[in-house]
């Protein structure tokens, strides 16, 4: 008996559910603040369960990001003090100060390209308004790179279709422990990178 199979159709059935897009929209705020869960593990089976949805659940993954981020943005700005002796007894303290070294840098394209990358997007906010980025350049990069992740992710599942769905399906247990494995390396990478 397989343990992704199960899971796979509970996750089918939940993101079928009518009030399903509060709750993608709601971690997809709270991904960009302090939730550690990208909204993603909820994106992909709601679209593989609606597909004729999936550009809207990916422009609502988006807009719910990019506030969630003005948020993290507002905590980094106005709040640092208070958050930064917790933020030092987390693992993501080193990619906090790693990340502010790429800000001095690079402002726009560190958030841009942030949408892509494998640290918790909750870091590049923070650290935005920690750094006092320009909130405009802010918004109009993580709508940019938060899309860019959700579109992508949505528009391989719309345009796969019911072929893409049947070979998830039928290959659920091989993708569920690659993608065990994937973050299993991504911890290990963050911590001693």
């Amino acid at each position: 008996m397989g343990l992704f199979a199960p899971l796979y159709r509970r996750v089918m059935t939940w993101a079928a559910h009518p009030r399903a897009p509060w709750l993608l929209g709601g971690m997809s705020f709270a991904e960009s603040t302090f939730f550690p869960v990208p909204p993603d593990v909820m994106l992909i089976p709601m679209v593989l369960a609606r597909r004729d949805r999936g550009w809207r659940l990916a422009a609502l993954c988006t807009a719910a990001s990019v506030v969630g981020g003005v948020f993290g943005w507002l905590i980094g700005h106005f709040a640092f003090q208070l958050i930064e002796p917790a933020l030092k007894t987390t693992n993501y303290f080193a990619d906090y100060l790693r990340v502010r070294a790429y800000f001095a840098q690079y402002g726009f394209w560190v958030i841009l390209l942030a949408g892509f990358s494998p640290i918790p997007y909750k870091v590049f906010t923070i650290t935005a308004g920690v750094m006092t980025m320009p909130i405009l350049p802010f918004m109009l990069g993580s709508a940019l790179g938060r899309g860019g992740r959700f579109f992508l992710v949505s528009g391989l599942i719309v345009l796969g279709g019911e072929r893409m769905e049947q070979r998830i399906r039928r290959h659920i247990e091989w993708i569920g422990w690659a993608a065990v494995v994937l973050v299993v390396l991504i911890l290990a990478w963050l911590r001693w990178s």
